[in-house]
């Protein structure tokens, strides 16, 4: 079991009607001029958008709107809104949306105080001193930064897909009312069930198998999101599950599902190249590398991969031939993806197989020219992430 030190200090208000606290809670968190933050045409027909100004309005709260938030989130976006809270003096802001607009929200606001480029730190070349207040409304449960201290930047320069974690950026308040998820179509329902449950099973995946109060929590929250899944997916409106699926994403990334365990990422990492490439929806380009990855490294820790498949994927147990148990595992998250209309590799993902030259381009900028590997449960360099690539493609 390794040590750690959690922290979680993001305050969440959730259930129905959960958003009319908004006002009040911003005003409790010191914001005076606040910037909403909003993806595209969604906030603005759902109502939500016309709702929270108007309870703003109605409070006395000045606010300013930026909306154009798109999935994998522009760097050119982050830069418009820095200097628009300069120009117009915000001391807070509030997204209204999902992981992409929180995470724009979050660069925004590490870029405000800051007088170099706020790509620096994306580029892990400084880190920040300040940042501003963030506070989220979330609609669209799948990347968990409602809880996390992670945000994701796509720089169009290039198109590389960055993240960038810190403590600072973390969400003063999250209002979660599962209400407000009802008209998610069902790609996307299916796409953030995917990211939630890989976020945990980028943790689960550890050599550090002694940690049994943290993997039951993680089995147990894989199992609740299949389930639920299949529930709001027959039928959107279906409360109790879609609230399961909200909170299930604050939980598998607020490090809950990882104390004492070392995380690996490597699928995360392999994909934000996929995304940043060919700007694909990220939940559905991790399904589409898991099962590459997970084939490429399960003789690493083959009991690991057991585990999961028999507590999570409900395969029989066969103790006298562990590989195969393990394959059986892969195989059943395959037919769950397929079930849910996910991907599993990157055909099914673009619509045609993936070049020669695409593959050594994402090669080339997720091992950072061969310089740098990724994952822990196998160190993968640039030669494995070719391999893996392949395997996928």
């Amino acid at each position: 079991m390794k040590d750690f030190n959690y922290y979680a200090p993001t305050e969440v208000v959730f259930g129905r009607n959960s958003e009319e606290q908004v006002a009040r809670l911003i005003k409790r968190y010191g914001g005076h001029k606040v910037l909403v933050h909003f993806g595209g045409q969604s906030a603005q027909k759902s109502g939500l958008l016309d709702k929270i100004c108007g309870i703003l309005a109605d409070e006395g709260v000045d606010f300013i709107k930026l909306g154009g938030v798109v999935p994998n989130p522009r760097l050119s976006l982050v830069h418009r809104g820095i200097d628009l809270c300069r120009e117009k003096g915000v001391d807070f802001i509030l997204a209204i949306g999902g992981g992409s607009v929180i995470d724009s929200s979050k660069a925004i606001a590490y870029g405000v105080p800051y007088d170099g480029d706020v790509w620096d730190f994306y580029a892990y070349k400084k880190h920040p001193q300040s940042a501003l207040p963030v506070a989220a409304v979330l609609t669209i449960p799948a990347a968990g930064s409602e809880m996390s201290d992670s945000s994701v930047i796509t720089n169009e320069d290039g198109w590389i897909k960055h993240g960038y974690s810190n403590n600072l950026c973390r969400v003063k308040f999250a209002i979660m009312n599962p209400c407000r998820t009802f008209t998610l179509p069902p790609y996307q329902t299916a796409a953030g069930v995917t990211d939630i449950m890989m976020h945990t099973m980028e943790r689960y995946f550890s050599h550090d198998t002694d940690m049994s109060l943290t993997d039951a929590i993680a089995e147990g929250l894989l199992r609740t999101m299949k389930d639920s899944v299949f529930a709001v997916l027959e039928d959107p409106e279906d409360y109790r599950h879609r609230a399961q699926i909200m909170w299930g994403s604050s939980l598998a990334h607020n490090d809950l599902t990882g104390c004492g365990l070392e995380g690996d990422w490597a699928t995360h990492k392999l994909e934000h190249e996929l995304s940043a490439l060919f700007d694909v929806t990220h939940g559905a380009g991790l399904a589409a590398i898991w099962p590459s990855w997970a084939r490429y490294v399960m003789k690493e820790d083959i009991l690991r991969f057991v585990r999961f498949a028999v507590n999570v994927m409900d395969v029989p147990n066969d103790y006298n031939d562990p590989e195969g148990v393990a394959l059986k595992g892969i195989e059943a998250m395959e037919r769950f993806y397929h079930h849910i209309g996910m991907p599993i590799n990157i055909q099914e993902l673009i619509g045609r197989r993936i070049t020669d030259v695409e593959i050594d381009e994402m090669v080339r900028k997720c091992s950072n020219g061969g310089t740098e590997t990724v994952g822990a449960f196998k160190v993968l360099a640039a030669e494995d992430m070719l391999a893996i690539y392949r395997m996928a493609r």
